[in-house]
């Protein structure tokens, strides 16, 4: 059934549980403050997604296999950056099923999100454009003509801003009907017209490796992981991991697994009992066995110590009104 809303977070890992509902999933290098403004509108078989984010992050994105997935900026600046490709203004990012890449957004910035279900996108791909469509092998970079990105651009926002002022229209099976069936003629359009930006062997090359590089991760996040075995499970050089930790995601592979691991922990504090759970036994469940070195770097990362992430009062965490 059709509907559409807005939420507000002040909370990295409360953004990325709602990403996740629309089958995205975002890992977010944390930052003292935070806060992510999203809207968003479930129609017939098309769903849209405006993502407002005050501070700059990198995330590590998954996207669901069930979806086929187009993103796009609203405007020209701030533009975010896919697979160390800094998009242009104009242009689409048509996704591969299953994709798993890293954005990052330098500044402040607002992203757009397009998601249908891929036997639908190619059934109305080959309806309207009479030749056969279907889902790129590896996502890509498309620039459409000005006047077809500006439609979409300016179709996207006209169902974000009926989500955000008068979501019950969208409810109406009709007007999510009349919507949606201009965003697909459009979005088809674009998509089959538009010529694409391919990488080259060695971007793709780095990609997979930053891919591997989190597989890794996400395997041993309850220990530290020095370079020389970083790059031993990753069968990569030292030289190369650094390069493509530089290029994906602007800064060192240890610096990088050093936020992952204060980020689990920062999780794990904050939705505990602080009657039953200390902070040493969190801390050192994540492989960091000197408190007071591991206090003053959690607290330099987010702001406060953790004994006061951990005495928060549970349901008042995460969003705000």
């Amino acid at each position: 059934m059709p509907g559409a809303g807005t939420r507000t977070f002040l909370e990295p890992d409360h953004y990325e549980a709602s990403l996740r509902q629309a089958q995205i999933e975002a890992v977010i290098v944390p930052r003292a403050k935070f806060r992510a403004h999203i809207i968003w509108a479930e129609l017939h078989h098309l769903q849209v997604l405006r993502c407002k984010e005050d501070s700059p992050r990198v995330a590590y994105v998954q996207l669901g296999p069930g979806l086929a997935f187009v993103t796009f900026p609203v405007g020209s600046e701030p533009l975010p950056v896919w697979r160390r490709k800094e998009m242009q203004a104009g242009d689409l990012m048509f996704h591969s099923r299953g994709e798993r890449l890293h954005q990052s957004t330098p500044r402040p910035s607002v992203w757009n999100v397009i998601a249908m279900d891929p036997a639908q996108l190619e059934r109305y791909g080959w309806a309207l454009s009479g030749t056969p469509f279907s889902l790129p092998p590896e996502g890509r970079a498309l620039q459409p003509s000005p006047r077809l990105a500006a439609r979409l651009r300016r179709l996207h926002a006209q169902a974000c801003r009926l989500a955000e002022t008068k979501s019950k229209i969208l409810s109406h099976s009709e007007v999510a009907r009349a919507i949606e069936q201009g965003l697909i003629q459009v979005l088809v359009t674009c998509l089959t017209t538009a010529s694409a930006r391919t990488d080259g062997y060695a971007e793709r090359h780095h990609a997979r490796i930053m891919v591997r590089f989190e597989e890794v991760l996400a395997e041993y996040l309850s220990r530290p992981l020095h370079m020389p075995e970083l790059c031993d499970r990753i069968v990569v050089s030292d030289r190369t991991l650094r390069l493509c930790s530089a290029e994906f995601i602007g800064m060192t592979p240890t610096q990088y697994v050093l936020l992952r691991r204060l980020k689990e922990v920062r999780r794990v504090l904050r939705d505990a009992d602080p009657d039953k759970v200390k902070v040493r036994e969190v801390a050192h469940r994540f492989g960091f066995t000197q408190l007071g070195r591991f206090a003053g770097t959690y607290r330099a990362t987010f702001g406060e110590t953790p004994s006061t992430t951990l005495q928060r009062t549970p349901g008042v965490r995460f969003t705000a009104p």
